[in-house]
């Protein structure tokens, strides 16, 4: 925990000096972008940590198991939620299952407030909504909506299309329930981090494909939208950088059981043929990510049909930095978005 500890303070030194602590000249990519000095430090000083404890030979159990074992001694060092926000945990019926839907609220947030449904990262595989409590409880007080964090059931113990009937479950109890939960019916909208970014587009163009109520508007955070991982960007950044693409062909593997759904567009946003009338977007790429080009090229296509889409694209972050908030700049980068976000849930 003291090494942790020591990290954080690190960060808070000058650029200059972080780029020397990371023993490399600083980080160039293609198009000139520069990794940001923090994540280099980052990568530098805490990349083996998490890449030691992941053998893709292993089942995604012990996976799981060994990344909570290495994350432990952080979580002392976690911010507390900010001032003025609560939360409470739901049960939701999905199926014959019930899963976990963690409601954030703020003070200031009045009956007939905005919702956003919001799906954490972890290749459908890893993780949960207490490795986002921090971001999303940081979301509510930025938008000043109520955000519900879904504890989605996870691939490969419930593969394709588990996690998007979830997403639509928590949908439908949201629109059901709106006055008890004090939202608008009427300002629902979706988002969600890499995996949780695909859900959001996929289920954006589900509930449209169903002739359902659309989301208001959807939030798609470094998303993956390609599953056939054609782009340059996966080869150009395929390991160093946090996301790799070793472990995106493995988070597939376990996501889908049917590798021929690979291009179907609730699996792969961007071979989607017609996006007229999806719900206005925000997109986010990061430059030093494997995702970065299908994110890009996604945020293209909605233009393409007319969506009203706000990308954000920085050069210097890696992939994950919404949950990275020790490094300088992050959470004035997440509000950079969320205002756009502001513009149109």
């Amino acid at each position: 925990m003291l090494y942790v500890y020591l990290i954080t303070l690190f960060l808070k030194l000058p650029s200059k000096i972080l780029i020397w602590l990371s023993g490399k000249e600083q980080i160039i990519t293609k198009g000139d972008r520069k990794l940001d000095p923090g994540f280099q430090f980052l990568l530098n000083r805490l990349g083996g940590i998490f890449s030691e404890k992941v053998d893709f030979s292993s089942s995604a159990s012990e996976i799981r198991r060994k990344l909570a074992e290495a994350q432990e001694p952080a979580k002392a060092l976690n911010p507390s939620l900010p001032k003025g926000v609560s939360y409470v945990d739901h049960e939701v019926a999905s199926g014959d299952d019930f899963i976990r839907v963690r409601e954030y609220s703020t003070n200031e947030i009045n009956k007939n407030a905005p919702a956003l449904i919001y799906l954490h990262g972890g290749g459908w595989v890893l993780f949960s909504i207490e490795d986002h409590h921090i971001f999303t409880g940081f979301l509510s007080k930025t938008l000043e909506a109520k955000v519900f964090s879904v504890d989605y059931r996870l691939a490969p113990e419930n593969p394709y299309p588990a996690a998007l009937n979830d997403y639509d479950s928590v949908f439908e109890w949201i629109e059901q329930n709106y006055e008890m939960l004090g939202i608008d019916p009427k300002r629902i909208s979706v988002g969600g981090d890499s995996a949780g970014g695909n859900l959001s587009a996929a289920i954006s163009i589900r509930r449209q494909s169903e002739n359902k109520s659309p989301p208001k508007a959807q939030l798609l955070i470094y998303p993956v939208t390609d599953l056939t991982f054609s782009s340059d960007s996966i080869e150009e950044l395929a390991d160093g950088f946090f996301l790799t693409k070793e472990s995106m062909y493995w988070f597939r593997d376990q996501y889908l059981e049917d590798h021929d759904l690979v291009k179907d567009p609730l699996v792969s946003p961007l071979f989607s043929k017609d996006l007229s009338g999806q719900p206005p977007a925000v997109v986010i790429t990061a430059g030093f990510d494997v995702l970065r080009d299908e994110g890009d090229a996604y945020a293209d296509l909605l233009k393409s049909f007319d969506v009203e889409t706000y990308h954000h694209t920085f050069d210097g972050y890696i992939h994950g930095f919404v949950n990275m908030d020790m490094v300088s700049g992050v959470n004035q980068s997440i509000m950079k978005f969320c205002k756009d976000f502001k513009k149109i849930y």
